[in-house]
Parts: C-alpha cells; sequence; structure tokens
C-alpha cells in the first residue's frame, strides 16, 4: 500500500479555508469550460469562494490524471476537481481514454486519501453540430455546479472525520 505524503503533510483544513485545485483539459474548452463556470458560480452557496480555487490546464483528458496526482501529493490541496470531455470520434481509442482517466482519478484519490471530484464526461455520442453543442454547454454547467456541491460536502466530511 502506498503511503499518502499529502495526509502526512496536510493539516485538516477547514470548508473556509480549504484549497481546491481546478484541473480541466482544454480538448473542446468551449464546453469544457462551462464546468468551470457552473463549478465557481455555485461555490458561495456552499461555503466556498472562488479565491479558494487555483486552475491548472492540461492539453487533454489523459493529462489530468498525472497533474491531478502531483497536485494530490503536494499536501497543499483539501481537493481536486477534475473536468474534461472525452468524445467518440468513431474509433475504439475512444473508450480506451475514457476508462484510463476514470480508473486513474479513481486511483489518485485511493492512493493519496485526496479526494478527486470528477466532471471527466464521457458521452457515448457527440457530434459537433449546434444540437449537442448546445446540450453539452448546459450539461457542462449543471456538472460544474454538482461538482462545486460534491466538493464542498466532502472536504466537510473529511474535516469531520480527520478531526477525530
Amino acid at each position: 500500500m502506498i503511503q499518502s505524503n499529502a495526509r502526512r503533510r496536510q493539516a485538516v483544513q477547514s470548508l473556509s479555508t480549504a484549497r481546491i485545485a481546478y484541473v480541466q483539459s482544454c480538448w473542446h474548452r468551449e464546453i469544457v469550460d462551462q464546468a468551470r463556470l457552473g463549478f465557481l458560480k455555485n461555490l458561495k452557496q456552499h461555503g466556498l469562494l472562488r479565491e479558494q480555487v487555483e486552475r491548472f490546464e492540461v492539453p487533454g483528458a489523459f493529462e489530468i490524471p498525472l497533474q491531478a496526482k502531483l497536485l494530490a501529493k503536494s499536501g497543499r490541496y483539501a481537493a481536486i476537481v477534475a473536468a474534461g470531455l472525452v468524445v467518440d470520434g468513431g474509433i475504439y481509442r475512444h473508450e480506451f481514454v475514457a476508462a484510463s482517466v476514470i480508473d486513474a482519478l479513481m486511483n489518485v484519490q485511493l492512493e493519496t486519501e485526496v479526494p478527486v471530484i470528477s466532471v471527466v464526461l464521457t458521452p457515448q455520442r457527440f457530434h459537433q453540430h449546434d444540437e449537442h453543442l448546445k446540450f453539452f454547454r448546459a450539461h457542462f454547467v449543471i456538472k460544474g455546479a454538482e461538482a462545486a456541491r460534491a466538493c464542498a460536502t466532502t472536504i466537510a466530511n473529511l474535516e469531520k472525520f480527520r478531526a477525530g
């Protein structure tokens, strides 16, 4: 079992002082940006402030897990939010990337004990026409808002647990 450097270095962080790392892929930025906007817009109602969030960008979803792991191991963040879009371009690669990213994000949080909130979506069908673009932009806003709630709830739960 891997010992958690992050847990050893991380002091118990209260919701009001917790730092959050937001990792976002740049692939399909016009859609993925909407998750960040939804996340930031909904922080305050869950006891968090925009100033507590530090944003990191990576080229695509496949690069998110390594960035998340390095951030988690730093001990500076109470939680990490990961956002990306893995689309089916009609080749097998979609399923491989989607499974790899989601599995790796789960492993990051289990190995480091720093929660990773995933807004990495992997729709089965995606086409770059107006109807899908409109739908996924709106859907990512909703998922960003859900991530704000999940992030705050998870940090609060861990704070209670770690405080003993």
